[in-house]
């Protein structure tokens, strides 16, 4: 049982460790700041698909492949679907609700965050899956948790420039990583019967995370005039975690 608690406040403490990153890096001129956004947007790329898609096909069978396609692209509906109540979370950041409706930037960035939200529960579950067999498998949490640091720091950064209060900003972040806490727990208490439910969610949480990476990061670090390094970082951030995924 003390490994389920290691893997869940590993988890949870990476994002917390990123947010405090991020904390530092919130005043970063435009061209600095679209080059870590870029950064991330390479991160959440490959980890929408070689961590959240790809595994959940290699769950599915030859006749349930489809799931997973079904899954991701209600991923992406949903997120389409949440854009357009974004404004009505102004109690989430504590803003002025005509504030929403006037800032798009702060929208974005509300999307954005909801889709890292989102995602952290399945994940939280194929760490838990990992932990409820026989072998337990510290690969799944290390790697995840190595993800969750430049998620947790990209988290930050936007909120607080969009002028959400520090504490505010905080809580939201220990929220984002405390549902990886219950992810972790709800795969170990299902076990293999979470083995049937994960692919679907996993696609969902990869349709999400590709739906924001394409529909708002990578367009937003393409608005400065600064896109070439962008790219450049964009592909900086696949390969990190292309390269993480290999060695571990």
């Amino acid at each position: 049982m003390s490994q389920i608690w290691i893997s869940a406040a590993g988890l949870c403490g990476a994002t917390l460790i990123g947010a405090v990153l991020g904390f530092l890096i919130k005043e970063l001129p435009h061209k600095w700041n679209d080059t870590v956004l870029g950064y991330c947007a390479g991160i959440m790329l490959a980890a929408s698909t070689l961590g959240l898609i790809v595994p959940a096909f290699d769950m599915t069978s030859s006749t349930t492949w489809w799931i997973v396609v079904v899954g991701v692209m209600a991923g992406a509906l949903f997120l389409n679907v949440l854009d357009l109540v974004t404004p009505h979370l102004h109690h989430i950041t504590g803003l002025d609700q005509e504030e929403h409706r006037n800032n798009k930037s702060l929208n974005h960035i509300l999307l954005f965050v909801m889709a890292i939200a989102l995602h952290k529960m399945p994940e939280g579950m194929a760490a838990g899956v990992s932990m409820s067999t026989t072998e337990i498998d510290w690969s799944v949490s290390l790697g995840i948790a190595l993800q969750n640091v430049p998620e947790g720091m990209v988290i930050i950064a936007p909120l607080l420039v969009a002028g959400v209060s520090k504490i505010r900003t905080m809580v939201i972040s220990l929220a984002i990583g405390l549902l990886e806490v219950v992810g972790v727990w709800i795969g170990f208490g299902l076990g293999s019967v979470s083995l049937t439910l994960l692919p679907v969610m996993l696609g969902f949480a990869g349709g999400a995370m590709l739906y924001v990476t394409s529909d708002e990061m990578i367009p937003e670090t393409h608005a400065h005039g600064y896109q070439k390094q962008a790219t450049y970082a964009l592909l900086l951030g696949f390969m990190t975690l292309l390269l993480m995924d290999k060695l571990i």
